[in-house]
């Protein structure tokens, strides 16, 4: 007597996994990279289209030649310096967008980024919400058009230095040759003048005594340091602006990081 096996019956209306693999393993690898990108990167994953404009985030300090410890929210500047040049030679990018809330931190490798925002051929805009202290402010006004949250602040102070100091002599006239570097970088990329700038470093007698000055939205607009009060939809109206008096065509697209 012949027997006969049951006939497996298979709906083609869904997804077979392959072989080896549990039926929602593809589903469980892409929660797996979200969670990655989340904590890794602050963000979900980048949307699948290409997007043209390129958005890049300072925050908390910035870290130098230095590491610092991994309690403080850094941001390294070879991380940024990447991906200013994949901007730069990105067919699809036209136009980059720079948020930041940052404290300071070193002030070379903030002029390098500074530099390099500066150097892009693409347009650029920088906003600053919450806060663009110290080496924060050359990078502020690095960019072709720079916003400023209402209730952001800019601490503008000279440079210090921590740590030990052997030759005092020596020391001090290094730190005047930088100091010199960054008021000649922010008085040459925005419209505020020398001599402002040099009163607001040095004015004491303020809350922050002996620190400095901190300029908040209003001010830092009316005394030249940025171009206009606004947020995160100003800048992406001016970067289409901008971006549409270069040539390319203007989208408002998606956001990449």
């Amino acid at each position: 007597m012949e027997s006969f096996e049951p006939v497996k019956i298979t709906n083609f209306n869904e997804e077979q996994a392959p072989a080896g693999e549990e039926p929602g393993h593809e589903q469980t690898q892409q929660a797996a990279g979200t969670v990655g990108m989340v904590k890794e990167f602050g963000q979900t994953a980048a949307p699948v289209v290409e997007p043209e404009i390129f958005c890049i985030t300072i925050i908390g300090q910035i870290e130098g030649h230095i590491v610092m410890p991994p309690h403080n929210k850094t941001t390294k500047y070879e991380h940024i310096i990447p991906q200013l040049v994949a901007a730069e030679q990105s067919k699809t990018v036209k136009g980059v967008l720079i948020i930041l809330n940052t404290v300071g931190g070193d002030v070379e490798a903030g002029l390098a980024i500074a530099e390099m925002i500066a150097s892009l051929s693409k347009p650029t805009v920088t906003v600053v919400v919450g806060g663009g202290h110290s080496i924060g402010v050359p990078i502020a006004v690095s960019s072709s058009y720079s916003i400023i949250a209402e209730s952001a602040t800019m601490t503008i102070h000279p440079i210090r230095m921590s740590g030990l100091v052997i030759g005092v002599p020596q020391t001090f006239e290094y730190m005047e040759k930088m100091q010199e570097r960054v008021v000649r970088f922010v008085t040459s990329h925005s419209r505020i003048s020398v001599d402002c700038f040099k009163d607001l470093m040095f004015k004491t007698g303020e809350l922050n005594r002996d620190i400095g000055t901190a300029v908040g939205g209003n001010d830092a607009v009316k005394f030249g340091l940025m171009d206009e009060v606004g947020g995160i939809g100003t800048a992406m109206a001016k970067l289409n602006e901008l971006i549409a008096l270069r040539g390319a065509p203007a989208e408002t697209g998606g956001l990449t990081q």
